[in-house]
């Protein structure tokens, strides 16, 4: 029997619209999968990762809604309970990070301390 594992991370409404319409493209590769992650990097200590990727073998599979997606088991240490959300807006447009995780975040929002 298999066990249900609860995603560590969520998204919005209008994330999951943009993230089906990325993948709903011509020229989209199916053997990839989103990727929620980290890196080092940016200017607060580490860099959120939100893109599309052939799944590496240390991957852990999750859904979400009707989203799947793949992370690195260690970096749900530091993801756990973020929400990914869309905005579409003139003045902001791009995918926003909530992540009560994170100790510290820079004006740009694309990197954190914890």
């Amino acid at each position: 029997m298999e066990t249900a594992v609860k995603a560590p991370v969520s998204f919005t409404i209008s994330a999951i619209n943009e993230l089906k319409r990325l993948m709903n493209e011509d020229n989209f590769d199916t053997n990839q999968k989103l990727r929620v992650g980290v890196k080092g990097g940016g200017c607060s200590g580490m860099t959120y990762v939100l893109g599309f990727e052939v799944p590496q073998a240390d991957d852990e599979v999750y859904e979400f809604e009707s989203i799947t997606f793949v992370m690195n088991k260690s970096h749900e240490l530091y993801l756990y309970g973020m929400e990914i959300d869309w905005q579409g807006g003139l003045n902001s447009r791009g995918f926003t990070f909530s992540n009560p995780n994170a100790s510290k975040t820079c004006g740009c929002g694309t990197s954190f301390a914890v």
